[in-house]
């Protein structure tokens, strides 16, 4: 039997998005999360994933024949370059500008970067500042 395993926050399990024009959300998808350092996990003809996000056609059986309404994600950055490399790599890869790198009022040390995807949504980088952590990600294995 092979092993899986999976990197999961505490909250979230996934996201799904449903998109028009999967190889350009995979493009875009794929060169920020180069720039974030988190690998794909996979990909077929009908959606690809990374992480907690699954990004998948309307014709998928998970779809259910609807595109996803306007959604905002934020991502985690771990530095503020790592938000910079994130705009850039949005911005270059179908992404449109949506709030540039900068600090943010939500608290002191909120640096962030908002783009638009392919479908509109709201995509955020965020670092909130020096912190530790007390691991890199849950770790599940099944």
């Amino acid at each position: 039997m092979e092993t899986y395993e999976l990197h999961r926050g505490r909250l979230i399990d996934h996201v799904q998005l449903v998109v028009r024009d999967l190889a350009a959300s995979h493009a875009f998808y794929a060169a920020v999360f180069q720039a974030l350092k988190v690998p794909m996990g996979g990909t077929n003809e009908e959606y690809f994933w990374a992480d907690e996000l699954f990004v998948s056609t309307a014709s998928s059986v998970a779809a259910q024949g609807r595109l996803t309404g306007r959604v905002h994600l934020a991502f985690q950055a771990q530095s503020r370059d790592m938000v910079h490399a994130f705009y850039e790599a949005a911005l270059a890869h179908g992404g449109q500008d949506n709030g540039a790198p900068g600090e943010r009022i939500y608290h002191p040390g909120y640096y962030a970067a908002f783009v638009l995807d392919p479908d509109g949504n709201n995509i955020e980088a965020v670092f909130h500042g020096d912190a530790k952590r007390s691991a890199p990600s849950v770790k599940v294995t099944f």
